[in-house]
């Protein structure tokens, strides 16, 4: 769990980004130079 999610006193902050697309609960993976939503397929590419 302490590795998707960080807990502190009585407040869970997720360690991932969301998708701005499918809303809450949804979770995009980061890869090497993107982050994807396998859901809607959204992409957002890394910064250099």
């Amino acid at each position: 769990m302490s590795k998707y999610f960080e807990v502190s006193g009585d407040t869970v902050k997720a360690k991932f980004k969301k998708c701005p697309k499918c809303g809450p609960g949804y979770f995009l993976g980061e890869h090497k130079n993107r982050f994807y939503c396998g859901s809607c397929h959204y992409t957002e590419n890394k910064k250099k």
